[in-house]
């Protein structure tokens, strides 16, 4: 037992997080966690804790998961070099096979037992099961990167209703049975809006959107949509952040309350944000 607190202090503690447990009660809150901010063992044992923990006080809670190193790792292993346009990632017909097989098999089934081995009960499922998330091909130029076009949500809402966690790796398919590498934070996006979710939170490896790039004290707390598009267009918001501040835009578009961009880094964030008057990245809302 840690002894630098006492039982007055962490029952204080618990306390002041009673009306942010009453605010998200029976709300869906979904979690996008990059594969950037995954690498870490220690860290990833904290945000399954956090995610857990706000399972258990009756927060329904989706886990959406991206795996971009681990798959390059693959691709490596097998001989195979990681090809880049725009940011996405070149997926020939190999190549989807590898994303499959990593995403959907490999990391959500890590994190599903990490899930289980801290007390959650959690169910795998890709964007294929249920044909839930529906895509056709992006670009020619990109092979089986998949542009989203339906989510089939029942999956997901009938296992958070039945009180599991569900953790959906991004893959889509076609009714004509092609599979496709779904980009996370778009998927994140479009899940999170048909869910109807309290929040999204981006898990990632920056601190949140910063006004200095360099310098991590200029920090935005909070950011309306408006303010979002201004930055874009004056060149504060730049280079890989940009797509995924649009992702934040479009998840608000489709019905999220709030969005939040959060580093992964960070012990014990989530929490920070949904349990605290602190809070922890940049807080996007309309």
């Amino acid at each position: 037992m840690d002894t630098r607190f006492s039982n007055a202090e962490r029952a204080e503690v618990l306390i002041q997080a009673l009306p942010y447990i009453k605010r998200y009660t029976d709300k869906v809150v979904v979690i996008k966690y990059g594969g950037n901010a995954m690498v870490n063992e220690t860290l990833k044992k904290q945000v399954m804790e956090d995610i857990v923990l706000l399972h258990l006080i009756g927060i329904k809670t989706a886990l959406v998961h991206g795996g971009g190193p681990e798959i390059s790792e693959m691709m490596k292993k097998l001989g195979k070099v990681p090809e880049f346009v725009d940011g996405l990632r070149v997926t020939d017909a190999e190549t989807m096979d590898i994303v499959g097989m990593v995403l959907a098999g490999k990391v959500n089934k890590q994190l599903v037992t990490m899930l289980g081995m801290h007390g959650g009960a959690a169910v795998g499922i890709s964007g294929v099961d249920g044909m839930m998330i529906e895509a056709s091909a992006k670009d020619e130029r990109l092979g089986y990167v998949g542009r989203i076009e339906r989510v089939n949500i029942k999956p997901v809402t009938d296992l958070l209703d039945s009180g599991y966690i569900p953790v959906i790796s991004t893959v889509g398919c076609d009714r004509a049975g092609n599979t496709y590498n779904i980009n996370g934070d778009t998927a994140a996006a479009y899940i999170a809006g048909a869910l109807g979710a309290e929040s999204l939170i981006m898990m990632t490896d920056i601190e949140g959107v910063l006004r200095d790039r360099n310098d991590p004290s200029t920090l935005m707390s909070e950011i309306t949509v408006a303010e979002a598009r201004r930055l874009s267009h004056e060149g504060v918001i730049s280079g890989g952040m940009i797509p995924k501040i649009e992702c934040c835009v479009d998840a608000i578009e489709r019905g999220v309350k709030n969005v939040v961009i959060m580093d992964g880094r960070v012990s014990h964030s989530i929490l920070m944000e949904i349990l605290t008057d602190e809070g922890a990245g940049t807080l996007i809302r309309a």
